[in-house]
C-alpha cells in the first residue's frame, strides 16, 4: 500500500529538518527519512564534534603555555584521550538527539529510518513501504573521496568519520590532504601529543586561498612541531611491521614518511549513488553531485536538492541557506536564489581563518582596478594582550566603486571578525560605510575601520 504524503525529505543534515519544520508548520503532511545518524555530517561527524576536539586542543596548548602568563600549573601537561572523545560524544550526541526529537514531535510529520531509493519522480521506496509526495526533497550530504593511491587497500587508514571513535594517542599520524579538514585534525592532534606529518600533493598548503595566506598557515603549524611535505605527486602506501609507509614523489626531502596511523582528507563526494536517481530521470553531473539551478530545482519538476549533495556548497552555513532559500520560494512568494549569497568560510585551526569574497588573486584575475590594506596581528593589541598575535588581516576593494570584494582575516577571533566586512558587502555598500565607524576597543573588530583607512593600489 502506497502511503501519500504532500512533502518527502530524504536526509536531516542541516537543510532537511528546518524544511520539514517550515513545511509542517505550513500544514503539510511530511515524510522525513533517515538511514543513519541524525543531523547529518555537521552534528555527528563535521563541525560540532570536531571543534568540541579543537577546544580540547587549544586547552592543552594554553596550559602548555601557561607559565608565559604567569600561570604556574605543574610541570607536564597530560591529555586524556578517553575524557576528551566522552565530552565531544556527549556534545554531538545531545545534538543528534535533539534533530532527531524535532523531527518526531512535528505535526503532521512522519519518520522513517532506513535506505530511500527513488523508484520514480513521485515516488521513494524505504523499508520495503512506498511512499508518494508531489514533492521530494533530497538532502543525503556527502563522504570522504578515497583517492585511487597504490597500495591503500592493504593499509588501514582513518577518514573525519573514523576519527569519531578515536579514543586514543595516536604515535605518529600521517595526513594525507592539505586543506581543511587535514589542517584542522593535524593541529589538534599535535596538541594532543602526537607526532604529525601533513602531506600535500601540491606545491602550497590551502591552495584556494591567496599564497601569503597559505604561507602563514604553514608557518603557524611548522611552528607547533607539525611536518609538512608539499610536492608530494605520486603517493603510495604500504606496511612495513608496524609501521605505515607513505611513499612520496617529492622535490625535496626524504621519499618516504613513516607513521602509526593514517588519516585520508583529500576530499568529499556525494552520497548519490544509491539513491536510485536514474529511476527518477535526475540528472547529476561527472562526480555525482545532482544538478540544480538557482532554486535547487533538478531537473524534474518536483525533485529539489539542498545541502552538499548539489555541489552549490559544502558548508553547514551553505545548507542551511538552501532551505532558506527553498522556504522563501515555496512558502513567502520570495524568489531568493543561489547567486545572492556571498561566499564565505573559515578554516578552523588556532588562530582561525575567516574568509568572505573573493581572494587578492581573483581580484586580480577580474581585471577590476583594486586597492588592498594589510595588517599584521601584532599591530591588534588585543591579539598581543592575549599572547596570541599570530597571523594578519587582509581587505581588497574595488577602487572605482568603493565596493568590498573580499577579505581574509587569520588570527585571533578572525571566523567571527570576518562578518563585520560580510554583512557591509551584503548590505552592498561602500567600504567607507565600516572604515568611518567607530568600534569598541580593545578588540579585534576595532582595526577594521583602520585597515579599510590604509588602503594602497595593487602593485
Amino acid at each position: 500500500m502506497t502511503q501519500r504524503f504532500d512533502a518527502i525529505i530524504i536526509g536531516t543534515g542541516q537543510a532537511g529538518p528546518a524544511l520539514a519544520g517550515r513545511l509542517s508548520g505550513a500544514g503539510m503532511k511530511v515524510a522525513v527519512i533517515e538511514r543513519k545518524s541524525f543531523g547529518g555530517t555537521c552534528v555527528n561527524t563535521g563541525c560540532i564534534p570536531t571543534k568540541t576536539l579543537v577546544a580540547s586542543a587549544y586547552a592543552a596548548q594554553l596550559a602548555r603555555r601557561a607559565a608565559e602568563y604567569g600561570v604556574t600549573i605543574g610541570t607536564e601537561v597530560g591529555v586524556d584521550m578517553k575524557r576528551v572523545k566522552a565530552r565531544k560524544d556527549e556534545i554531538s550526541g545531545r545534538s543528534s538527539r535533539g534533530v532527531e526529537q524535532w523531527m518526531r514531535g512535528l505535526a503532521s510529520g512522519t519518520v522513517y529510518q532506513g535506505h530511500a531509493r527513488l523508484e520514480s519522480p513521485r515516488t521513494v521506496r524505504v523499508n520495503g513501504e512506498l511512499l508518494e509526495a508531489d514533492r521530494i526533497f533530497v538532502n543525503v550530504g556527502g563522504r570522504a573521496l578515497i583517492p585511487p593511491m597504490p597500495g591503500l587497500d592493504q593499509v588501514p587508514y582513518l577518514t573525519n568519520s573514523s576519527m569519531m571513535e578515536v579514543d586514543f594517542l595516536p604515535e605518529h599520524l600521517i595526513v594525507i590532504g592539505g586543506s581543511y579538514i587535514g589542517l584542522e585534525f593535524g593541529q589538534m592532534y599535535r596538541r594532543f601529543g602526537s607526532r604529525v606529518t601533513i602531506v600535500e600533493k601540491g606545491p602550497r598548503l590551502i591552495q584556494r586561498e591567496d599564497e601569503d595566506v597559505s604561507q602563514a598557515v604553514q608557518d603557524i603549524l611548522e611552528g607547533e612541531g607539525i611536518g609538512i611535505r608539499l610536492n608530494a605527486e605520486c603517493m603510495t602506501a604500504r606496511r612495513e611491521g608496524e609501521r605505515l609507509i607513505v611513499g612520496l614523489d617529492c622535490a625535496s626531502g626524504e621519499r618516504d614518511v613513516a607513521g602509526s596511523h593514517l588519516l585520508l582528507a583529500v576530499g568529499r563526494v556525494p552520497n548519490t549513488d544509491d539513491l536510485g536517481l536514474d529511476r527518477a530521470g535526475v540528472a547529476t553531473d561527472a562526480r555525482g553531485y545532482i544538478t540544480v539551478d538557482e532554486q535547487l530545482r533538478t531537473n524534474v519538476p518536483g525533485i529539489w536538492a539542498l545541502g552538499d549533495c548539489n555541489g552549490r556548497g559544502a558548508f553547514t552555513h551553505t545548507a542551511y541557506n538552501d532551505y532558506e532559500i527553498v522556504a522563501a520560494n515555496l512558502l513567502d512568494n520570495d524568489p531568493r536564489k543561489v547567486s545572492d549569497r556571498i561566499a564565505a568560510y573559515a578554516l578552523f585551526i588556532d588562530p582561525p581563518l575567516g574568509r568572505a569574497g573573493m581572494t587578492e588573486s581573483e581580484a586580480r584575475q577580474s581585471g577590476r582596478k583594486v586597492l588592498v590594506g594589510t595588517r599584521p596581528m601584532t599591530r591588534v593589541s588585543r591579539a598581543v594582550e592575549k599572547g596570541e598575535s599570530q597571523g594578519f588581516m587582509k581587505v581588497v576593494v574595488d577602487a572605482q566603486t568603493q565596493a568590498i570584494l573580499g577579505a581574509a582575516i587569520l588570527g585571533v577571533t578572525g571566523d567571527e571578525v570576518i562578518h563585520s566586512l560580510l554583512d557591509v558587502m551584503y548590505a552592498q555598500a561602500p567600504y567607507t560605510t565600516i572604515s568611518r565607524a567607530m568600534h569598541i576597543h580593545p578588540t579585534v573588530s576595532e582595526l577594521v575601520p583602520t585597515l579599510l583607512q590604509e588602503l594602497r593600489p595593487l602593485e
